[in-house]
Parts: structure tokens; sequence; C-alpha cells
């Protein structure tokens, strides 16, 4: 039987960069290959593919038992798991609720919280998930917009052609010293910022 505390919730977050993180109560989630071999590239999302499966079937054996999950991650990945956009999270309740509602017996219970049904709240949402995961991203866009730059300027601070970021945005994928040097840049902004903050407030000690 597995206790879950209601306030527990499974995250996933993708970077622009296409790392993939997924935690459960702020700890990252096994990905149990050792017993559920669909991927060995970790977990992915936004689709019913491999990684996909791996995901449902590990959240589900979170909550539940091995042989449940097994037997239900296709469904849950298709019910759940492809809706799923970059950044996405699900509480433990609306997993054991999903649950309940596909099988006549369940073995998890809620810490001080009963299952029901999937709420009318939850199918809207999950209709309005579905709705933006059918828009198509970029991830050149998207790193443009994330850093408030154009592709131009983009293309002045890797010091290459603009042609070659146009390139990218056409193929939607940025080669891997593309995204080292993206990567480097968006760490040296950082750094920068604190500096910049460290100088602030030196001044007004001096000032004080």
């Amino acid at each position: 039987m597995a206790i879950v505390r209601n306030n527990y919730v499974f995250k996933g977050h993708k970077s622009l960069l296409g790392s993939k993180f997924v935690t459960y109560g702020e700890l990252e989630l096994p990905v149990r290959y050792e017993i559920f071999a669909q991927s060995k590239n970790g977990f992915d999302w936004g689709h019913t593919g491999p990684a996909a499966r791996q995901l449902g079937f590990s959240i589900l054996c979170q909550l539940s038992d091995e042989d449940f999950a097994r037997e239900n991650a296709l469904k849950f990945t298709h019910d759940i798991i492809r809706v799923f956009t970059r950044d996405w999270v699900m509480s433990a309740s609306d997993v054991l609720n999903w649950i309940n509602k596909n099988t006549a017996e369940t073995e998890c219970t809620i810490e001080n919280e009963p299952a029901n049904i999937v709420s009318s709240e939850v199918k809207k949402e999950v209709k309005k998930i579905t709705k933006r995961t059918k828009q198509k991203t970029n991830v050149v866009k998207d790193i443009c917009n994330e850093l408030q730059i154009t592709q131009k300027n983009l293309a002045q601070i890797l010091e290459v052609p603009e042609g070659t970021v146009s390139s990218w945005a056409v193929k939607n994928e940025i080669p891997r010293l593309g995204k080292k040097a993206i990567e480097f840049y968006i760490q040296s902004q950082k750094n920068q910022h604190i500096i910049e903050g460290y100088k602030s407030f030196a001044k007004l000690l001096h000032a004080s």
C-alpha cells in the first residue's frame, strides 16, 4: 500500500536545449529500467513513444504496484503523458484519481484525502493542455524569446553568420556545439548579474 501525502506532486521540465527532469516530492523520479525497459534514454512526454511509456510506468509504479503499472502504462501514457507540455505538474491526487477510475480495486490511498473520480475541472485542464500541445514550437525562437533577443543578436553573440541561425530555425534543431555555446552565454549572463548585484551592494555599503 502506498501512502501519499496530498501535497506531493510530480513535476516535469524540459530545458530549451532538450534536457529533461522529472521529480516527485522534490526528489528525482526513478526510471526503473530494471523492471520496465521501454527506453534507454530516460523519460519524455508529449507523445506515446517508448520514453513516454517509461514515464507513465514510473509514475504509476510510484503510487501503485508493479503489475498494475505494467498493465496500464500504455493507457496512462495515452490519456495523460501525451498531453503534457514542456513544463508540467501533476498532483499525486490526480494520479490516484486516474488509478481509481481505471481499476475496481486500488491499493493506493491518500493520507487525509478520499479518492474521487477525475473532476470536470481536471478534464477541462487536460483539454487546454491538449490544445496547447498542438501549437508547434521552435527551439531557436524559444531561446530568443527567453533571452529577449533577435535571431540576428543570437548570431552576433555566437559569432556565426545570421544565415546559420536562420537555418537552425528552419530545421528546428541546433547542433551540439551551438547548444554548448548558448549554454555558456546563458551562464555568463547569470554570472554577470551576480557581479553587478555585488557591485551595487558594495556601493551601498560605501555610501552608508
